[in-house]
């Protein structure tokens, strides 16, 4: 079997949600970074979360889970790739065939969403995979093989993965609606976000 690792980049600032956190928003009746970790486990493979040290809030909502590796990473203020340069030498330590980046604010994904994608990361471990929404919009998660964990380390800023992404065949997978890119990002976000979640379906 091939070996995927999930990584949970949860290091960053929230910087335009006002003094509040969205990886602590409720979904579910759960803080969303709980949801999301819970979610990862439940593809039952080696899943690491990265922290930084101002946020012990995002730590206590991860109490009780068992099996998450979290990680602090000292150089967070750099932006998403501190984290991917993390989880890739994480990865690579321990054999992993492939690595998962699964943003943390993500509030729409499923469990069937990650299966899909870890399913088709066994078919083809060498291939590159990338969710799209339904529309084809890309989106994440994305599967990282092991042959770019040495590129991964190297990367700078915030763009994270995407100079790497550019540069490789990716294969698009659809996720339903928009499960790959429903992020909310300000305070404005989550409030149209929940307006939408409880308007009855057609």
């Amino acid at each position: 079997m091939s070996r995927l690792f999930i990584l949970i980049p949860a290091a960053g600032r929230s910087s335009r949600m006002r003094g509040r956190d969205k990886l602590l928003e409720p979904v579910e009746g759960q803080p969303l970074l709980r949801r999301q970790v819970r979610l990862a486990l439940g593809l039952r493979l080696p899943v690491m979360v990265t922290m930084s040290n101002d946020r012990p809030a995002r730590g206590a909502a991860l109490d009780g889970l068992n099996g998450v590796h979290r990680a602090v990473v000292t150089d967070a203020n750099e932006g998403i790739s501190a984290s991917i340069r993390a989880g890739a030498s994480w990865a690579l330590a321990q054999g992993a065939r492939g690595m998962m980046i699964l943003l943390a604010d993500l509030p729409e994904l499923t469990l069937d969403d990650l299966k899909k994608l870890a399913q088709a990361h066994e078919k083809t471990p060498e291939t590159v995979f990338r969710a799209t929404d339904a529309t084809g919009k890309p989106g994440h998660p994305v599967i990282l093989p092991a042959r770019l964990f040495g590129k991964l380390q190297a990367l700078r800023g915030d763009d994270g993965a995407k100079p790497l992404l550019q540069s490789e065949a990716v294969t698009r997978i659809a996720l339903p609606g928009r499960h790959a890119t429903t992020d909310l990002d300000t305070p404005e976000d989550w409030a149209a976000w929940r307006e939408r979640q409880e308007k009855p379906g057609p």
